[in-house]
């Protein structure tokens, strides 16, 4: 009886993803990125696509940081192929950059925009285009009627869109299934010589819908993502 009790929750659980856009891997693919234990966060251990990803950022410095950590996140989404489209601010992406993270310019499709309400309406339309793997919108604010519009497009296109929130004051509830926070942190010494090594941030995950927030150390360098395990980190961990 507990383990038919135990059949019925898991089922449950599957379904209960499903309805609200998760979708199990199908056997035998690898939908991983090299996120690592950020990846294990998310339900059925695998990075949400056809979702909305929100990335606060409060300054410069961390808009810089969430531009890097999602470049290398849609080199592991278009390794097959594909077309995204990055819907930012005017001229302040540089494309031959993306190289760094494994990324072809001639994979993106840049729109360059300075209004929120112009930029939104954009990438609800990019959003629903089946053709696309992923949107990467910059925006100043969005409400939960704007977010709930864009999470419904993902669900009926599978495409994967990505907000950038630069200098969000004030946060109020959105309907996107995860909100991250990235932050620029110094890179490792390289034989000896400070700020020569491999890019890192601090990523966190601020919430998670079905899955588990947290706080990681990530790096990136030729082979991809690297977690990076730090005596902060561990301490926080063993209090935890």
């Amino acid at each position: 009886m507990p383990e038919a009790r135990q059949d019925i929750i898991s089922r449950l659980q599957k379904d209960i993803l499903q309805w609200e856009g998760y979708r199990a891997p199908d056997a035998g693919t690898n939908q991983k990125l090299g996120l690592g234990p950020v990846e294990s966060a998310f339900p059925n251990g695998v990075f949400p696509v056809a979702a909305v990803h929100e990335l606060v950022c409060h300054n410069t410095e961390q808009a810089a940081a969430c531009g890097g950590f999602i470049t290398g996140v849609l080199s592991g989404l278009i390794q097959k192929g594909g077309v995204c489209v990055w819907i930012g601010r005017a001229g302040q992406l540089f494309a031959p950059a993306l190289r760094a993270f494994g990324l072809e310019p001639d994979r993106v499709i840049f729109v360059s925009l300075t209004k929120d309400k112009d930029a939104l309406w954009v990438m609800e339309e990019a959003l629903k285009c089946t053709g696309l793997i992923a949107v990467v919108c910059e925006l100043q604010e969005m409400d939960f009627k704007q977010s709930r519009r864009l999470q419904l497009a993902v669900e009926q296109s599978r495409v994967t869109g990505f907000v950038l929130r630069n200098a969000a004051a004030k946060l109020g509830s959105t309907a996107c299934t995860a909100r991250w926070r990235i932050k620029p942190l110094p890179s490792a010494d390289l034989n000896g010589l400070p700020g020569l090594g491999y890019l890192r941030w601090q990523v966190e995950l601020l919430k998670v819908r079905n899955g588990q927030t947290g706080k990681w150390i990530m790096e990136w360098n030729e082979a991809g993502f690297k977690p990076v395990e730090t005596e902060l980190i561990k301490q926080e961990r063993q209090v935890g």
